[in-house]
C-alpha cells in the first residue's frame, strides 16, 4: 500500500471485529512507530503493547467506556485486540542536552516547547499509520482525570518517570453504528486547505 493510500484511508476506526491481530502484524507497527523523529536522537518515546483481555478491559473502564456506549458506539475499547500506551520519559531530552556537544555557553538549551510531547506525538502517529499499513483499523484515546494516568502506569508497572500520551487500539475493522453521521460531520467540519496553508507570508 503506498503512502497516499495510507493517508486515504486513515482514519480513527471505533469498532473492531471479534478477531485476533497477528503479532508479526504487531511487532512491524512498533517497528515503524521506533522510526520516529526525536531531537537530538534523545528518542524519549516508550510504548506498551497490551494484548491481556482483562488487562485491556481494565484499560477501558480508566478510559471511561460508557461514555461512549451512551452516544451510540459499540463497546470498541475493550473490543479491540491490541493497545498500544504511547508515552515519553523527558528526563531523555535533559540527559541527552546536558551532554558536552549539545550545551549552549555550557547550559542545558531554553527549550522553546517542550520537544519530548512533540516527538512522542510524532511516534503516535507512525503506529495509526502502521496499523493502515497492516490493513488494519486504529483509534486514539486518553484517559481522564489525570488520575487515571497514574492507575494506568500502575496497572502495567510502568515507572513514575513515564508520562502516558494517549492509547491506540488497534484491530480489524467492523461496522460502525455511527459511522455515517461521523463522516457527515467530518466533511462539514473539515477547515479548507488554504485555511490551513500560507505560502510566503501570512
Amino acid at each position: 500500500m503506498d503512502f497516499d493510500e495510507v493517508l486515504r484511508r486513515r482514519r480513527m476506526v471505533r469498532n473492531y471485529a471479534d478477531e485476533p491481530v497477528a503479532r508479526e502484524a504487531v511487532e512491524r507497527i512498533m517497528a515503524r512507530a521506533r522510526r520516529a523523529p526525536s531531537a537530538g536522537f534523545s528518542q524519549g518515546m516508550r510504548m506498551v503493547v497490551v494484548t491481556d483481555a482483562e488487562t485491556r478491559k481494565r484499560i477501558a473502564e480508566l478510559a471511561d467506556e460508557p461514555y461512549y456506549l451512551e452516544r451510540g458506539y459499540e463497546p470498541w475499547i475493550s473490543r479491540a485486540p491490541v493497545h498500544v500506551v504511547v508515552a515519553l520519559r523527558e528526563d531523555d531530552y535533559h540527559d541527552r542536552y546536558t551532554e558536552p556537544g549539545k550545551l549552549e555557553d555550557g547550559e542545558e538549551i531554553e527549550w522553546p516547547v517542550p520537544w519530548w510531547w512533540v516527538d512522542a506525538g510524532q511516534a503516535l502517529l507512525l503506529v495509526l499509520l502502521g496499523a493502515v499499513k497492516e490493513g488494519l483499523g486504529a483509534a486514539l484515546f486518553t484517559l481522564y482525570p489525570k488520575e487515571h494516568n497514574r492507575l494506568l502506569r500502575e496497572l502495567l508497572g510502568m515507572p513514575d518517570d513515564l508520562a502516558i500520551v494517549g492509547v491506540v487500539a488497534i484491530g480489524h475493522p467492523a461496522p460502525e453504528p455511527m459511522e455515517e453521521r461521523r463522516k457527515a460531520d467530518l466533511r462539514k467540519r473539515r477547515r479548507p486547505l488554504e485555511d490551513v496553508v500560507r505560502w510566503e507570508r501570512w
